[in-house]
């Protein structure tokens, strides 16, 4: 049977270039890099190349990059790290409804313990309107924490408009490029943000590594005590290995950005068109223009987009129904409710996301499936039934 892997937001797999570069640091030069010996001093080399090739990309200084274990690590890191070192001066964080799982959680978990948290509402693309930024402003204000792209439904916030804001009040911003980075330009100068969380895994890296960008000045409190490596931002014996494929990761996904954008982004449309013309009762969630290149969410009406996903699986097709970090979770999309889609919209929905090896046949394969798939389940919904007796 055929298999088309169609749920790159999720994760990427490893690019073999990639597995290359990080194969000697496992098998040959696996020194600890704290050790002073010539082991040791080889992977910190090793470390200190790929950390100053990861901060280039994104127009950093490389004393500014601290490696993590991932983008929930390095969300973790910034919210807590600037809330807790910072609690002298305010308690106030601002966010958004639509924030990645590693963000909403830690700002519900910083709720809980007497921090006060606005969740900003979005508009029906799931836009955030920096206005409303700059209303939730007081003088308890320690955080702004807006994620660069949404994980599910594509939209690219406004960030750099909002770090205008942020600058003029002298509040620390934050924002996750998780799913930006690596696929459309990321540059911590030109989008004006304090933090920036990034990883490996979602741009044919290794899981399990990511780094976050912390501007030179801004002082965090660790989330982990030990042995002080990061620059005692960061305690653990860092994974030498991993830290080396994701800036080859970095170096590969960057060259290609300019003609995979165009590439994909026709892939995307090509999709949007078909599954909008050839279904009815379909809508497109997300910003129509500023969308992640390779992004598509859509809303099927009558049916559960669960069963939808599972079907396609029977056929080879790997899709989404949301976010991969928060699937276990049973419920409508917290996006979704958040950008004012009634219930049943949100249960009905697929996130189809593409990537490097997509072509188009692959779109013309996972069309041809969808409409047989939709047929089926929708022959078989009583929420259709109910419709056509209503008319």
């Amino acid at each position: 049977m055929k298999r088309i892997y169609l749920d790159y937001a999720a994760t990427t797999p490893t690019d073999p270039e990639v597995a290359k570069a990080m194969l000697p640091y496992l098998t040959k030069s696996y020194g600890n890099p704290s050790s002073l010996h010539s082991f040791g001093l080889e992977a910190k080399e090793a470390i200190e190349e790929a950390r100053g090739s990861i901060a280039d990309s994104i127009g950093a200084r490389s004393s500014e990059v601290i490696f993590t274990s991932g983008g929930t690590e390095a969300d973790n890191l910034a919210i807590k790290g600037i809330t807790f070192q910072n609690k002298s001066r305010g308690d106030h964080i601002i966010t958004s409804s639509i924030e990645h799982p590693a963000a909403i959680e830690t700002c519900k978990f910083l709720e809980k313990r007497g921090n006060r948290i606005t969740y900003l509402r979005v508009d029906s693309n799931g836009l955030v309107d920096p206005d409303e930024i700059k209303k939730a402003i007081t003088n308890k204000t320690i955080l702004v924490s807006i994620m660069h792209a949404n994980n599910e439904v594509g939209t690219i916030e406004p960030i750099a408009d909002i770090a205008k804001i942020t600058k003029e009040a002298d509040i620390p911003f934050h924002t996750d490029a998780v799913q930006t980075f690596g696929h459309i330009p990321v540059n911590v100068k030109s989008l004006g943000v304090d933090l920036l969380s990034v990883s490996a895994h979602k741009l044919y890296g290794p899981k399990g590594i990511g780094a976050l960008y912390v501007r030179k000045g801004l002082e965090l409190t660790p989330l982990f005590h030990g042995g002080g490596q990061e620059n005692k931002n960061r305690s653990g014996t860092e994974n030498t290995a991993s830290i080396v494929g994701f800036a080859k990761a970095v170096d590969l996904t960057i060259q290609e950005i300019p003609t995979e954008t165009i590439r994909l982004t026709s892939l995307r449309d090509l999709f949007i068109k078909g599954i909008l013309e050839k279904i009815d009762d379909t809508r497109l969630n997300g910003h129509p223009q500023l969308r992640l290149p390779n992004n598509i969410n859509v809303s099927i009406d009558y049916i559960e987009g669960e069963s939808v996903m599972l079907n396609l699986d029977l056929e080879g097709i790997c899709v989404s129904t949301g976010s991969a970090c928060s699937s276990s979770e049973h419920g409508p999309s917290h996006v979704l409710l958040a950008m004012g889609l009634p219930r049943e919209q949100a249960y009905g929905s697929l996130r189809i996301t593409l990537g490097r090896w997509t072509n188009e046949t692959h779109i013309e394969y996972i069309l041809d499936s969808l409409i047989k798939i939709v047929t089926k389940l929708r022959a078989m919904s009583p929420l259709v039934v109910k419709v056509k007796n209503i008319e």
